[in-house]
């Protein structure tokens, strides 16, 4: 069967060069050659709604492309179209350049001038590796559908109450009672989970926005594995990149997680947009995280008023989580729950910033003490939750929180998932 391969240059020489060579190539099939990055991705657009082995199986594109950097085009190839494979073009096929397009997700790397056994070399290992990827993707059976695992949102009353904390802790214990979990920060212009979890990324959230179809391998390029195990769909390094994910886009995003991950846990920040209320919206739990002073308790209730007017959840439907708690204080949980007018945890999280300080500041907080209250507080509401078992000093029989009812679900399946 023959290669078919579709050339990308915006100089006409190298449209040339590229295309003498390949046409030497065996069972090579050269495409019309696109001169630039918008007539590429169209191209391939145009063809893979026909099928997805209308596709070539192999893109050679020349350094010179634009009017989109060759790298980003390259990126954007290679998570809308993952059954093509990309060869970079370039003079400089150096040891940098080289784990960059890997990184950017390149399957292969050929210097110029163009040599005939180089590019042979490179083309056939491709288009190898490209049936590879249509034999385990299946034609036309690489979207994401079902109704799949639990998603749980955690937002903020308002800033610096602890959601982010309080997402990745809920997560985490998901991850070690044996559940496959992802993270989600869907804090879109100011998510901390990567910098919570010391975590240097290239993809994010923002590159699956404008992906209709969002493939197994589409999204196992853009999260990230962590260190712990859990996975990560971290928000843009570029707040303004946030604005690319459309409630439309969110809601595709969370369906094709659900599908593939038992556990769901999306951190919506303090902050909510259109994107982060559908996500509200389409949770089996919604969870409002607040701490007992006047502040942020009218924040909460603030919360809860627009999402019930904009009709994304109603008050009795989401969850208030109180942090930072102390038997002193003014305000105590069942005072909230009477002015939020929503369900409350069973399980309070304690105050004490001591015991995260450390682990905060280094970016470690999956390294915190499994002793320490907070962790066991958090860790505890993920089993009141249904996403863990009991924390280990619970099994045997001390240490138990106050309010902890162990594997009480809060769970709620909404008509047909999301």
């Amino acid at each position: 069967m023959a290669t078919r391969i579709l050339p990308a240059a915006g100089d006409a020489d190298a449209v040339r060069s590229i295309t003498t060579l390949l046409s030497q190539l065996p069972d090579a099939e050269p495409l019309a050659p696109v001169v630039d990055s918008t007539q590429l991705l169209d191209t391939l657009a145009r063809l893979a709604a026909e099928s997805v082995d209308e596709l070539p199986e192999v893109v050679v594109v020349h350094e010179r492309i634009g009017p989109v950097p060759a790298l980003e085009l390259i990126r954007d190839v290679a998570l809308r179209f993952p059954a093509a494979g990309v060869v970079l073009v370039t003079s400089d096929p150096g040891p940098g350049l080289f784990q960059a397009a890997m990184d950017y997700g390149a399957r292969g790397l050929v210097a110029l001038p163009l040599g005939y056994e180089e590019l042979a070399s490179r083309v056939q290992a491709v288009a190898q590796w490209s049936a590879g990827v249509r034999r385990h993707l299946g034609s036309g059976g690489d979207v994401f559908t079902g109704a799949g695992g639990t998603v749980v949102t955690v937002s903020g009353a308002k800033g610096g109450v602890g959601a982010t904390l309080t997402a990745v802790q809920l997560a985490l214990a998901a991850q070690a009672s044996g559940r496959s979990t992802v993270l989600l920060d869907m804090d879109l212009q100011t998510g901390d989970v990567a910098s919570f979890l010391d975590v240097q990324f290239r993809r994010s959230v923002a590159d699956l926005a404008a992906i209709n179809d969002i493939s197994p391998r589409v999204l196992a390029d853009a999260v990230f594995r962590h260190d712990s195990g859990l996975a990560l769909l971290l928000a843009p390094g570029e707040g303004e990149r946030g604005e690319e994910v459309t409630d439309r886009a969110a809601r595709q995003i969370v369906a094709a997680l659900r599908s593939r991950y038992e556990v769901v846990v999306v951190d919506c920040g303090a902050q909510l947009g259109g994107a982060g209320a559908a996500v509200v919206e389409v949770a089996d739990t919604a969870l409002l995280v607040t701490t007992p002073d006047v502040v942020a308790v009218r924040g909460a209730k603030r919360a809860v008023r627009m999402w019930d007017r904009l009709q994304i959840r109603k008050a009795e439907e989401t969850t208030v989580v109180v942090n930072r708690h102390t038997r002193s204080a003014e305000i105590q949980p069942p005072l909230i729950r009477r002015i939020t007018g929503t369900a409350l945890a069973a399980t309070a999280v304690p105050a004490n910033f001591r015991e995260l300080q450390a682990a905060v500041d280094a970016g470690r907080v999956h390294e915190l003490d499994a002793k320490g209250a907070v962790k066991q507080a958090l860790w505890a509401l993920a089993g009141e939750l249904g996403l863990a078992g009991a924390p280990e000093s619970d099994r045997k029989g001390h240490g138990r929180l106050r309010g902890d009812r162990g594997s009480v679900s809060l769970r709620r399946r909404r008509d047909g998932g999301g």
